[in-house]
């Protein structure tokens, strides 16, 4: 039994805010120069899309409460959707691997998404059933939101992505990202990937079935605040981190993102001294915070030297530990927070694509990932690439 939308008019309405924005999209893509993109452009994702009835509210509802939103937004979502609608806007090519039901919600999904340049052309469109679609309740007076999601039924089955799809999405792919979801078909690329030696990055969101299994074949992880700690069973975020690399030894770097807090990331280094001398994970931590200037209200990146780092119990990776600050939004612009963090992956999938080092890579993430704060939804501020406050690193 196909679920409906609650709202019998948005749909119509999100299918017109997609018409709206192909124009403008389209001819953004028009006027780039080639010689301003990476050379590597065509990236696949694999993962989950959705609507997303995005309802804004003075405060939370109490209980049995009757409230009133004080604005209301239909349009696309999920984490894979809005992160390689992230990476379209600032210029790179996205495939995407995902499904839909052939339904009102699934066209408009579609339609979102090609018109922001993901080519969907990998789908999955089920006749039957329903397409995903979310819920979300942003809380003007706390700045949060909270999510009440319904899973696309039926859900997709490695068996409908043929050898010959499979193929050809990954023809000239320069990476591959996975939100986590539809392990069963993300396992088959992630295999495929693998075998013709394409870069991996993995959204460690939570703990999810068959998110081990990914990991073992990521070359990158970008992990929510409580990732790190809940998979590794470890007591602190450094020393988590420190033991994912031990654990996963074809990841190059991990990065914890940590909403106003910035980000911490984590780089192997395949080239440093065996005699380097040894320092504990923490202590080299606590020295970049101290060289953090709290007066700076736009994305900074501090780094440490190439050494060995450990933690007691654990081990040792040699490697390089980086902070990435995030930029500080005055309250009056801060909207919405809603897909912040698939924002900062897609700036970071272009970022890797780009070639850009991490003291470059994490202050841009950061940029990408606040211009979306300052409006409704997870995708209406997500910046293009001619976004002035991009400047100074595109």
């Amino acid at each position: 039994m196909a679920l409906l939308s609650p709202f019998p008019n948005a749909i119509s309405l999100l299918s017109s805010l997609s018409c709206a924005r192909s124009s403008p999209s389209s001819n953004f893509r028009a006027q780039l120069s080639s010689e301003s993109l990476p050379d590597h452009r065509f990236v696949l994702g694999c993962g989950s899309v959705s609507v997303d009835f995005l309802a804004s509210v003075a405060s939370y509802p109490k209980p049995d409460d009757k409230i009133r939103s004080t604005s209301l937004k239909v349009q696309g979502g999920g984490n894979a959707g809005n992160a390689l609608t992230c990476a379209a806007r600032l210029g790179l090519n996205p495939r995407l691997i995902s499904k839909v039901a052939n339904d009102a919600q699934g066209k408009s999904i579609l339609e979102e998404l090609e018109s922001d340049g993901v080519d969907t052309s990998f789908f999955i469109v089920s006749e039957e059933g329903n397409s995903p679609f979310t819920y979300i309740i942003v809380d003007s007076e706390t700045k949060t939101r909270t999510c009440i999601h319904t899973p696309g039924y039926p859900p997709l089955i490695p068996e409908e992505l043929s050898q010959s799809q499979l193929l050809s999405a990954l023809d000239g792919v320069n990476m591959v990202y996975f939100d986590g979801r539809l392990y069963e078909t993300a396992l088959i690329v992630a295999k495929e990937a693998a075998r013709k030696n394409i870069p991996i990055l993995i959204d460690a969101e939570r703990k999810r079935e068959g998110l081990d299994d990914l990991l073992d074949f990521a070359s990158y992880a970008i992990c929510s605040a409580k990732f790190p700690q809940a998979w590794t069973e470890t007591p602190s975020i450094p020393s988590a981190l420190l033991s994912m690399l031990l654990k996963l030894p074809k990841l190059k770097f991990v990065i914890v993102t940590l909403g106003e807090d910035g980000c911490i990331m984590l780089e192997r280094s395949v080239n440093g001294s065996s005699d380097a001398e040894e320092i504990d994970v923490h202590s080299v931590l606590e020295s970049l915070k101290q060289r953090k200037d709290e007066s700076n209200t736009i994305p900074t990146c501090i780094a440490s030297e190439v050494t060995k780092l450990s933690a007691n119990g654990i081990g040792t990776v040699t490697g390089r530990l980086f902070i990435g600050t995030a930029e500080k939004v005055p309250p009056s612009e801060l909207v919405d927070t809603t897909g912040a963090g698939d924002a900062f992956i897609g700036a970071v999938v272009y970022a890797l694509c780009a070639g850009m080092p991490p003291e470059k890579m994490l202050p841009f993430a950061a940029q990408v990932a606040a211009s979306g704060c300052r409006a409704l939804g997870a995708r209406t501020g997500l910046p293009h690439r001619t976004d002035p406050r991009l400047a100074t690193f595109l």
